[in-house]
């Protein structure tokens, strides 16, 4: 196995995942190891190459994360002593996740070598003042480079799996299910406000469920395939698609669109 080589797979709603990946990447770069980086939304389980040491990063939602990251996660090949760590995103805490993937990891012969949970602006709900969120990404992207060097270093430790944390996780993993069926999508089904909307097309091109199409008159229409990561509603140039969970219609977002318009492998 060749340690020297991390295959880095993220998945990231609004930036958050993003920026600590890519401060994560330049750490581990610096102490000599090579790291690639894939997003999961388009990645297939056969291109995981088994003989690197494999790096997931995603954000939390509802205290565990979304669907896809999970079907990612679960469709990974079987291992045989795979190095494996997570990074995950949050704007408060999660509850739900360190200790249940570490199980689902191990049980598929992996070996788990670190778990960080890293604080970081949300983009959810109530979105906080600037300055404030710059701060919060200060300390994130400190946490994230101090995580990076204790895995260079081989201090990194993924805790054990606590009993409450399964129920959280299948709570989570649970309510998550819903955003699947018609009728919750119907209910908080976002729509374009067409007087806002240039008809840029950004949306169309980040969502990661390709979910967002182009109707007759050039309008961007959203389907029934919702994760609700927030893109669409962060990224729009002109705030024409309003988001129904945020305070005051107010948006964050921790890069530029054009970061997710890259190809897959970046």
């Amino acid at each position: 196995m060749d340690l020297k080589i991390i295959d880095f797979y993220f998945f990231s709603g609004t930036g958050n995942t993003l920026l600590v990946v890519k401060k994560m990447r330049d750490t581990f770069e610096e102490n000599g190891i090579t790291v690639n980086l894939h997003k999961i939304e388009g990645s297939t389980p056969d291109e995981v190459n088994l003989d690197h040491m494999i790096g997931l990063a995603f954000p939390v939602a509802v205290f565990s994360t979304y669907p896809l990251v999970w079907d990612f996660i679960e469709s990974l090949p079987r291992a045989g002593g795979t190095k494996i760590f997570m990074v995950d995103t949050l704007g408060s805490t999660s509850g739900g996740i360190v200790g249940p993937l570490r199980k689902i990891v191990s049980e598929n012969g992996y070996n788990p070598v670190g778990a960080m949970e890293i604080q970081m602006p949300s983009n959810i709900f109530f979105i906080q003042d600037e300055k404030t969120n710059k701060n919060k990404v200060q300390k994130g992207l400190e946490a994230a480079e101090k995580y990076a060097l204790d895995l260079v270093n081989e201090k990194a430790e993924w805790g054990r799996v606590p009993i409450l944390s399964d129920a959280v996780n299948l709570f989570s993993r649970g309510t998550l299910k819903l955003t699947g069926v018609d009728l919750h999508q119907k209910l908080f089904l976002f729509k374009v406000n067409k007087e806002k909307c240039n008809k840029c097309g950004i949306c169309v091109g980040i969502c990661p469920t390709r979910n967002i199409k182009i109707d007759g008159g050039n309008y961007p229409v959203h389907g029934l395939n919702c994760q609700y990561c927030l893109r669409c509603t962060s990224f729009c140039p002109k705030r024409a698609i309003p988001c129904k969970f945020n305070y005051k219609g107010k948006t964050y977002a921790a890069v530029k669109a054009k970061e997710f318009l890259k190809i897959r492998n970046l």
